[in-house]
């Protein structure tokens, strides 16, 4: 071999081959986008299409970079390419289309395909913008819209006040009036996430998971579900599942806001913290968002995370800025710089805007005032009270009893009664439960509370019937005992009581809302007669209280999910 062969040979053996295929295009294609460099974006996801024909996402990408271009046309030929060959279910793609006929003036059009979004789109992600649309378009063609059915109204109403369980913390009160909504209204996928995410906070993973799984097979490429099933992945260290779910979300780049919140807060619990990095400060560039302290938080959170302190330190001094009031920011400043000056280790930082659960405690004991309004009221810290009194050591189980004093509500004296008659919890514990629920109004002699060898009470319980029962329980079995037959005896009336008291602990943490009193109390009485093997059905009961078939059906099938009646009586 001749010197020239030789320096061939060895050039060969120094280059590094490069992969081509959709993943390595849409990385180009992304960094273009950070550049405003349009035309080399759309090339790059023209490429990524090529490699990947079948991936709707791809194809959406394309559709809204040549949207921004001005290319309105050749942006609705890809969106109604995916919607006839590659993904019908992608409601989205009628609304996008919808946008650009209007940018074109063809507000017919415009008309036709957004009544066709509103009235096929099961979760309503551009709702709000639809209907500000339509009031555009209502102006222009001068009458309103042939419209028929909103689809993603359907349950809307209760929805929201689901949603608003859920930010004000009621977990439990959010998870039966959400379940309530998926039986009515099978396809309403926003309520099935949400569920989900309630199933979550109060620790309930297995059904977290199978919610989003139901979510899932009605619509594969749900964000809000594959981003939900990924952390549930994580919190199961199912690494063989996660993966694959990570690389799609890993090359997936939403251009809704909402969509991209979610997806930037799912990378940094996933641990993706420079990819959550890139999408929060896409965020940033929104006006909404730009003077919302939290997502500097979580900008600075992200960028710690993967080493960028110096972004960190300035996010965070902008979030110090924007919420005065707040001592986050101060407090992490405080841990960036002890970390930079080699006092402490590089901590963990979370991307909750609120101080770490044991920060909390410390400040609320030190300045003696207790627990703020708007602390009671954060979903986060309330799902942080819950997970720790459910999984936390002793110690801290502790902290978070002490700290309900401060709390009050009536879903803590929910939540603590039930603990106290969980039998495998520390007797101590349970003590310490007693003495707050007692501060809280609550009387010594309706708190009973269990250990695996017997029942401890506070005081010798009243022999009157459900008196160990809260109000609203008491109010289901007197009802039940008082619309029942008179031939039942005292022994039997106990029986129902304690049927409905098993209920009730066992659906701890998942309490159920007692406010629809003829309906638990027609449950219970079916079960009741079933139970001692006599004939009866789901219409003889609703007869006689009021109800229809299908309300005594549904809270009858919560009571057997719960106790498994079924399996007694068969």
């Amino acid at each position: 071999m001749n010197d020239e062969q030789l320096r061939a040979e060895a050039l060969h053996n120094k280059i590094v081959p490069v992969h081509f295929n959709a993943n390595f295009f849409f990385e180009r294609a992304v960094q273009s986008l950070e550049r405003n460099q349009y035309a080399k974006a759309l090339k790059y996801f023209s490429k990524a299409v090529e490699y990947e024909p079948e991936n709707p996402v791809n194809h959406c990408n394309m559709a809204g970079i040549m949207s921004e271009m001005g290319d309105y046309e050749g942006s609705n030929s890809v969106l109604v390419d995916i919607i006839e060959h590659i993904d019908p279910a992608m409601t989205e793609c009628y609304f996008y289309m919808a946008n650009n006929f209007a940018n074109m003036e063809n507000f017919e059009e415009a008309e036709k395909a957004l009544v066709t979004y509103l009235e096929e789109d099961s979760e309503g992600q551009f709702l709000h913008e639809a209907e500000e649309m339509m009031d555009l378009l209502l102006y222009e063609l001068d009458r309103p819209a042939k419209l028929t059915r909103i689809k993603s109204r359907q349950g809307m109403i209760e929805h929201e006040h689901a949603r608003t369980l859920l930010e004000q913390g009621k977990f439990a009160q959010a998870v039966e009036l959400l379940e309530e909504i998926v039986e009515n209204y099978g396809d309403f996928l926003a309520a099935r996430n949400n569920l989900a995410l309630a199933y979550y906070y109060v620790g309930l993973f297995d059904k977290a998971k199978q919610t989003i799984q139901e979510v899932l097979e009605q619509d594969p490429g749900n964000l809000h579900g594959l981003c939900n099933l990924a952390i549930f992945y994580q919190h199961e260290n199912d690494v063989s599942q996660l993966l694959p779910l990570l690389q799609l979300l890993t090359i997936t780049v939403p251009f809704h806001q909402e969509h991209l919140f979610k997806l930037a807060t799912t990378m940094g619990i996933l641990g993706q913290h420079e990819i959550a990095f890139q999408h929060f400060r896409r965020l940033l560039k929104d006006e909404e968002l730009s003077s919302d302290p939290s997502v500097y938080h979580y900008t600075a959170t992200a960028a710690f995370n993967c080493g960028r302190f110096i972004d960190a330190e300035r996010n965070w001094r902008f979030a110090a800025k924007l919420d005065s009031d707040s001592d986050v920011a101060r407090f992490y400043l405080s841990q960036l710089q002890h970390f930079q000056e080699g006092t402490t280790q590089q901590p963990k930082i979370n991307y909750h805007y609120h101080l770490p659960f044991e920060e909390q405690l410390k400040a609320w004991e030190h300045n003696g005032e207790g627990i703020t309004d708007e602390v009671k009221h954060n979903p986060l810290v309330r799902s942080s009270f819950f997970w720790a009194l459910r999984h936390g050591d002793h110690a801290t189980k502790l902290q978070v009893i002490q700290s309900f004093a401060w709390i009050g509500d009536e879903e803590v004296k929910r939540v603590l009664q039930a603990f106290i008659r969980d039998a495998e919890e520390d007797v101590e514990l349970k003590e310490a439960a007693v003495i707050v629920l007692e501060g809280l109004g609550i009387e010594s002699s309706l708190l009973e509370f269990s250990t695996q060898e017997e029942m401890v009470s506070s005081e010798v319980v009243d022999t009157e019937i459900s008196k160990d029962l809260d109000q609203p329980s008491r109010t289901v079995v007197n009802k039940t005992i008082q619309m029942m037959d008179q031939s039942w005896n005292l022994d039997q009336q106990d029986d129902i009581q304690n049927l409905w008291t098993e209920f009730l602990h066992k659906s701890y943490p998942d309490t159920p809302e007692l406010g629809h009193t003829e309906a638990w109390s027609a449950a219970l009485e079916y079960w009741a007669i079933k139970l001692v093997g006599l004939p009866t059905t789901y219409q003889e009961i609703a007869r006689r209280y009021g109800l229809s078939p299908s309300t005594v059906s549904r809270y009858a099938r919560r009571m057997d999910s719960v106790c498994h009646m079924k399996d007694r009586n068969g």
